[in-house]
C-alpha cells in the first residue's frame, strides 16, 4: 500500500463497512506510475441484494424525515468535506491522476452542491388548485423512491456528491455505484456522510463487476430512478434496462464540445482561456472544449498562439508542484488517444503540438497535450469524442457555416462562443444545440443552474431546482 493513498476502502451496506470475506478484489491503480495502491472488494450478488433491502428500509425511513433534518445532514457533510479537503484531493489525485488544484477545487464545488441542496430540500411546494368552496384539489410532490446511480471515474468526488445531494434532498435513499478505479475518492465521500449522521440504510455503496451490477440493480421493482453519467453507449444500455421496470431516468453522457471563435473576440484573452480550460483534467472532461471552428480571419495566428502556450505546459505528477497536467486516468486512454491522432494525421490533420506518450513517463499513463489543425470532418475525432488532451481546429468563413458545424454531430452537452457582437451572442445562444453554452466564458457548472445536454449527450438535469425535481413524482389529491 502506497503511504499516502490512505483511503479505507470498503462496500458500504445497510450502515457497515465490508471489505474481505473471500470477495474478489480489484487493485486502484497510480496513474503517474502504474503502480498498484489497495484492493478494492468486490460485490456478490448477495451483497447487491443486501443493499436493495436496505434502500427499501431507508426510503421509507427518509421519506418520512423532516426537510429541516434532512437539510442540516447535508449541511454538516458539506462541512466535513472542507475540513477533510486535503485529504480527500490526495486521494483522487492518487487514484485518478489530476492535479492538486483542481483536485481541491473539486472538493469547494461539492461541498457548495451539497449547501445549495439543503437549502432545496427546504423548497419541494406542491400547489392548491381553484375549485369551488368546500372543495380541494392538492399538487404534491414526493421522491420517487429508492435511486440507483452510476458516477465515471474523472470527477471522483464531484460526481459522487452530485448523485447524492438531490437524491437526499427529495427524500430518496441511494445505492451508488462510483468507478473502481476512483474507489478510495467516493469512499471518503460516504465517511463523511456517515461521520454527519445519515441513517446507515439511506445511502449505500457498492463496486463490482459493471455489467452484474446494473443488471441486478435495474432489475429490481425496488429502484425507481436511474441515474447515470458516463458514456453513450453505455447510457443506452442502461436505458433498456431501465426500461422493464418503466423507472425514471436522468443520464449525462457525453458530449464532444463546438468551440466558435470570431475575429472580433479578445485573441490573446480568448487563448489563455481555451489552452487551460482544453488541457483542465487532461482533457477528460465531457463538458471540455474540442472542436475549435476559428473565423478565417484570424485563423493562422489563434493556430499558432494555441501550440505556443501548450507546449509550454508542465506535465507531469498531479502531486508534483507547477505540473499543469497530470496523467489520464487509466493504461487504456494514451493508446486510445494516439489512435485517433494517427488516424487525424493520416486524414490530412496538421500537428502543432505534442502527438504522443510523454517521454520517461516511467509506468505511467502520460500523453503529451496535443494540438491538431486543419482537421478533416470524416476524421475519427471530428466525430467521436476524444476525451483527452486532443485540440483539433478548423477554418470557418460565416457565422451560418460556423452555427452548421456546431451543430453538425448527435452530441449537445457544451458549447462556447467568443466574439464582442452582441447580436451574434444572443442568436448564437438560441441556435446552437446544447444544454450548457459559455459565451466568452468556459465556466458552465453552478450549484443553482442545471447541468445537462440534450440528443445523445442524454436528457434531464442535475444541480439546480432542476437536479431535486428528477427525483421528485407529482400526485393529484382531489376532495369533496
Amino acid at each position: 500500500m502506497v503511504a499516502d493513498y490512505d483511503a479505507r476502502l470498503g462496500l458500504y451496506i445497510g450502515g457497515e463497512w465490508l471489505t474481505g470475506d473471500g470477495r474478489e478484489t480489484q487493485d486502484v491503480l497510480n496513474p503517474a506510475t502504474g503502480a498498484g495502491q489497495a484492493a478494492l472488494p468486490l460485490a456478490t450478488p448477495a451483497d447487491l441484494d443486501a443493499a436493495l433491502e436496505a434502500a427499501q428500509r431507508g426510503f421509507v425511513l427518509w421519506r418520512a424525515t423532516a426537510p429541516e433534518a434532512r437539510a442540516a445532514i447535508l449541511i454538516k457533510t458539506a462541512a466535513l468535506l472542507r475540513e477533510r479537503a486535503d485529504h480527500l484531493a490526495r486521494i483522487a489525485t492518487l487514484e485518478q491522476g489530476k492535479i492538486q488544484a483542481e483536485a481541491k477545487g473539486e472538493v469547494a464545488f461539492a461541498a457548495s452542491l451539497l449547501e445549495f441542496h439543503a437549502g432545496e430540500a427546504q423548497r419541494i411546494y406542491g400547489r392548491v388548485l381553484p375549485r369551488p368552496q368546500g372543495t380541494r384539489s392538492l399538487v404534491l410532490q414526493q421522491p420517487v423512491g429508492p435511486v440507483a446511480a452510476f458516477c465515471a471515474w474523472n470527477f471522483p468526488i464531484m460526481n459522487v456528491v452530485r448523485k447524492i445531494a438531490p437524491a437526499l434532498a427529495a427524500g430518496c435513499s441511494i445505492i451508488i455505484k462510483p468507478s473502481e478505479e476512483t474507489a478510495g475518492s467516493a469512499v471518503e465521500v460516504l465517511r463523511c456522510f456517515q461521520d454527519a449522521g445519515l441513517p446507515g440504510d439511506v445511502a449505500q455503496c457498492v463496486f463490482g463487476v459493471p455489467d452484474m451490477v446494473s443488471r441486478q440493480l435495474l432489475a429490481s421493482p425496488i429502484t425507481r430512478k436511474l441515474s447515470f453519467t458516463g458514456s453513450v453507449p453505455v447510457g443506452k444500455h442502461l436505458m433498456k434496462l431501465a426500461a422493464d421496470t418503466m423507472m425514471k431516468t436522468t443520464m449525462e453522457l457525453g458530449g464532444h464540445g463546438p468551440v466558435l471563435v470570431f475575429d472580433d473576440c479578445d485573441l490573446d484573452k480568448t487563448l489563455d482561456i481555451l489552452v487551460a480550460h482544453k488541457f483542465r483534467n487532461a482533457g477528460q472532461v465531457c463538458v471540455a472544449p474540442t472542436r475549435f471552428h476559428v473565423q478565417q480571419g484570424i485563423y493562422d495566428r489563434f493556430a499558432a498562439g494555441f501550440a505556443e502556450r501548450t507546449k509550454a505546459l508542465k506535465v507531469g505528477s498531479g502531486m508534483a508542484s507547477g505540473t499543469q497536467m497530470g496523467p489520464m486516468a487509466n493504461a487504456r486512454r494514451p493508446q486510445a488517444m494516439a489512435d485517433l491522432v494517427d488516424d487525424a494525421r493520416t486524414a490530412g490533420a496538421r500537428l502543432l503540438a505534442g502527438g504522443g506518450r510523454l517521454e520517461e513517463s516511467g509506468g505511467g499513463f502520460f500523453f503529451t497535450p496535443t494540438v491538431l489543425a486543419d482537421v478533416p470532418l470524416d476524421a475519427r475525432a471530428m466525430n467521436e469524442e476524444p476525451f483527452g488532451p486532443i485540440a483539433l481546429i478548423r477554418p470557418f468563413e460565416t457565422v451560418e457555416d460556423a452555427v452548421e458545424q456546431a451543430n453538425r454531430l448527435p452530441f449537445g452537452l457544451a458549447a462556447y462562443c467568443f466574439t464582442e457582437n452582441g447580436r451574434r451572442q444572443n442568436m448564437l445562444g438560441d441556435a446552437i444545440e446544447a444544454g450548457m453554452i459559455g459565451i466568452n466564458t468556459v465556466k458552465l457548472s453552478a450549484p443553482d443552474s442545471p447541468f445537462g445536454g440534450m440528443k445523445d449527450s442524454g436528457h434531464g438535469s442535475e444541480d439546480g431546482p432542476e437536479g431535486v425535481a428528477a427525483h421528485l413524482v407529482s400526485k393529484t389529491v382531489h376532495m369533496v
